[in-house]
């Protein structure tokens, strides 16, 4: 009797970790079904980019033997990785590094000094300029960028890096996101500095812009990923090899008579791996970052 006593706590005891061990399986094999998703795009085209018949990728699509390649090759890389000729890929993902790093660069600079000034400098009118930076968020991109090519056009920045980069350095979101962040440390700091004798600059550049690290790294993976799959504006002001980035690149594979669909493969591979790595150099700030803004809201 008292056996029986005492099995009947234990059965209900087992229950609440039995439920607990299928409520966890079913979490496991939700979130790998969504990997799985998100991941197989990635894979298909990495396998589809050492398959070096362009009419075997289409045969395959429709099957699971897109995601495998029997007679692997890095034909497609060596063909698109020249630095000149008809296939000079090459050049274009060069062009596009020095058109990333340089608009990155120079947009940290110029969009935290702006956002630190909103924050923190003696401007009169503070909160009309803030709401005319957030106003001009708001505006798409495609409404100006007719009256932009015409200005640059005129101005004879046509086909060069600059009219890649100069447009786009300054963005209404990314000071409000430095504004955001500088107006959540204390003020103190910039009294201390100043009581010091520091200048209003070097409170900035020696003291908010070292705390600020995970505000710049959002910025610059964001600003990054926008600047890397620029196509519509390079389209429009460039004519020539000598500074067309890789996006743009990769349309000149799909033409009017065939589709280069190994190359075109292969080519995308390429125009992913500095972005990727990108958000592997900054991730750790980047998520710190929005764990902090959850936190904080």
């Amino acid at each position: 009797m008292s056996d029986i006593a005492l099995s009947i706590p234990q059965a209900r005891a087992a229950r609440p970790r039995s439920a607990a061990r299928v409520l966890r399986l079913i979490q496991v094999t939700c979130i790998f079904i969504i990997a799985l998703v998100i991941v197989s795009p990635l894979l298909l085209l990495v396998v589809a980019s050492l398959k070096d018949d362009r009419f075997q990728i289409l045969a395959d699509m429709g099957s699971f033997r897109a995601f495998w390649a029997s007679n692997p090759t890095l034909s497609n890389y060596a063909e698109v990785g020249h630095l000149s000729g008809e296939l000079a890929f090459g050049r274009y993902l060069i062009n596009s590094l020095i058109i990333l790093v340089t608009t990155v660069c120079s947009g940290l600079i110029v969009n935290s000094m702006a956002g630190f000034v909103l924050a923190w400098g003696s401007l009169r009118g503070r909160a009309v300029i803030l709401s005319v930076v957030i106003a001009l968020y708001v505006i798409p991109q495609e409404s100006i960028i007719m009256p932009l090519v015409i200005m640059v056009s005129r101005a004879g920045m046509s086909d060069t890096f600059a009219v890649q980069i100069v447009p786009w350095v300054a963005s209404p979101l990314y000071i409000f996101l430095f504004y955001q962040f500088f107006t959540q440390l204390p003020k103190e700091l910039l009294e201390a500095a100043e009581m010091d004798g520091a200048s209003f600059f070097r409170a900035y550049r020696s003291i908010f812009l070292p705390l600020s690290l995970p505000a710049l790294a959002t910025v610059s993976i964001l600003m990054g990923i926008e600047t890397w799959n620029q196509y519509l504006w390079p389209i429009l002001v460039t004519q020539t090899d000598y500074a067309r980035p890789i996006a743009v690149a990769i349309a000149t594979f799909f033409g009017q008579d065939s589709i280069y669909w190994d190359r075109a493969m292969a080519a995308s591979v390429l125009m992913m791996i500095p972005i990727l790595g990108l958000y592997l150099v900054f991730q750790r700030w980047f998520v710190s970052s929005f764990i902090g803004s959850a936190v904080k809201g």
